[in-house]
């Protein structure tokens, strides 16, 4: 998701997204491990999004 977008959600939502992009990762990772799933390429990306939104809350939590 672009960054934008996900500095326009609230922080419960942005929360809530952290929690399943980490589910997502770990599944995803648990897949590749077992040979179901050959895209490394997304889980680059879905750790480059935990990223985005863990840097959007800090962010928001030194505004207030």
């Amino acid at each position: 998701m672009d960054i934008d977008k996900l500095r326009k959600k609230t922080e419960e939502e942005l929360k809530t997204r952290l929690t399943e992009k980490r589910g997502e990762l770990v599944e995803l990772r648990y897949n590749v491990k077992l040979g179901k799933e050959t895209s490394y390429s997304q889980v680059k990306e879905l750790k480059k999004e935990i990223a985005r939104i863990n840097t959007i809350l800090n962010e928001q939590s030194f505004k207030k």
